[in-house]
């Protein structure tokens, strides 16, 4: 078997053995919009190739930047398309290509990876761990009444913005620009580079399917928060996402959404688990959670770099023994973090924490709290407290949150 880097020239045979692989057949992009394949980098690409050169398997990446805790902007290779033919599973071809991309990730001087998993059990034994989780908040109309408003600069305060009812196809760069601006401000958060806007590739709102938008604007009439959404049949009314960074410009957005007329619900797309709509709402039973699962992966390919990446908000030092089985490694690291900086370096003494590089992977974003892996059975903590301490050290100034499909 080969495993070789793809070229332009190799976009079709790529996107037909993909398609393959998941026993579906290439959609016809939508008018004026492109397929998201479309926004696929094909020097970043991989085909598994048999002897006689027939291909069996596809492995991509993207190129964006995931903020981290601390709003620090870092390259993190988006793995995508990964997939191989019913009939060479189980031969070994799948963990062929990700070591072969891991080891070419590495060779580009990047430290993580991310990916959205379409099956839980594949990526763990690759190293990838769930950081981010996401899940719909369904309200019915005539439940939707907010709490009374309180103090002034609350989420519940009058809104002093306002907002705007525009097509998909009138507000690209408002898209664009107020997504860059939540994304540099969220942890677990991807960029969405302008050539996925430019080709339409991806779900609304980045590809051109019809779409109503409530843009809001601030008193000065700048943009500073969307929601995309569309009305269905049996009246639902779904919000395919709420980018805002501002708390109370996502309660003036629900409210707008929520006074829709014709409606009978509005589904909330991609909440994350601990956001405050529910307690906004006068009847707090009124939103119905689900679809509650992980999105945003996580794959450190080293450590140090990783760790010493990231803002930190406790003052704090841990040893961490950290297995990585797939690519056969182990190490050994002080975690020393002060004023905000934290310094990452192999040493001999004996580990607070033992864990697999995936668990790292989990807990990097601060959205997963160590003393849950460790309850869990994932994670083994040699002290009292070290896991106490590991959370106060893990934990990030917001929730992580990503909602870019990729």
């Amino acid at each position: 078997m080969e495993i070789r880097p793809t070229t332009d020239q190799d976009l079709d045979v790529f996107v037909d053995t993909m398609h393959a692989a998941f026993g579906r057949f290439p959609e016809t992009p939508a008018e004026d919009g492109g397929a998201w394949w479309s926004a696929l980098q094909m020097d970043r690409c991989l085909l598994a190739l048999t002897g006689d050169g027939r291909p069996v398997g596809t492995a991509g990446a993207h190129s964006f930047e995931l903020t981290l805790p601390g709003e620090i902007l870092v390259p993190a290779p988006g793995v995508t398309a990964v997939g191989v033919l019913p009939s060479h599973r189980r031969q070994g071809v799948l963990s062929a290509m990700m070591r072969h991309q891991l080891a070419e990730l590495r060779a580009r001087g990047e430290f993580l990876s991310v990916l959205l998993a379409s099956e839980a059990l594949i990526y763990r034994r690759f190293g990838y761990g769930p950081a981010t989780y996401t899940g719909e908040l369904t309200v019915p109309r005539h439940r939707a009444d907010f709490a009374l408003p309180r103090a002034r600069g609350t989420a519940d305060a009058p809104d002093t913005g306002s907002v705007e009812v525009l097509r998909r196809a009138e507000c690209g760069e408002i898209l664009e620009e107020v997504y860059d601006r939540y994304r540099r401000a969220q942890p677990g958060a991807l960029s969405r580079p302008h050539r996925w806007w430019a080709l339409g590739a991806g779900q609304p709102p980045v590809s051109r399917a019809p779409r109503y938008v409530a843009v809001h604007r601030d008193a000065d009439g700048v943009p500073d928060g969307y929601a995309s959404y569309s009305l269905g049949d049996h009246g639902t009314l779904t919000v395919d996402e709420t980018i805002t960074a501002d708390d109370a410009v996502f309660t003036a957005l629900a409210r707008f959404v929520l006074g829709h007329d014709l409606v009978g619900q509005v589904v909330f797309k991609h909440v994350p688990p601990d956001h405050p709509l529910r307690w906004r709402l006068a009847d707090f039973r009124a939103a119905e959670v689900s679809n509650d699962m992980d999105w945003l992966w996580v794959r450190l390919l080293d450590v140090p770099r990783a760790l010493t990446a990231r803002g930190w908000f406790t003052d704090g030092e841990l040893v961490l023994d950290v297995d990585d089985p797939f690519l056969g490694e182990r190490g050994r690291y002080l975690l020393t973090v002060r004023d905000s900086k934290a310094d990452c370096v192999p040493t001999d003494r004996e580990p607070d924490l033992s864990l697999d590089v995936s668990d790292l992977g989990s807990i990097y974003l601060g959205g997963t709290a160590p003393s849950t892996l460790v309850r869990a059975g994932h994670i083994r903590a040699h002290r009292p407290g070290a896991a106490a301490l590991a959370d106060a050290l893990f934990r990030a100034e917001r929730s992580p949150h990503c909602l870019h499909w990729f």
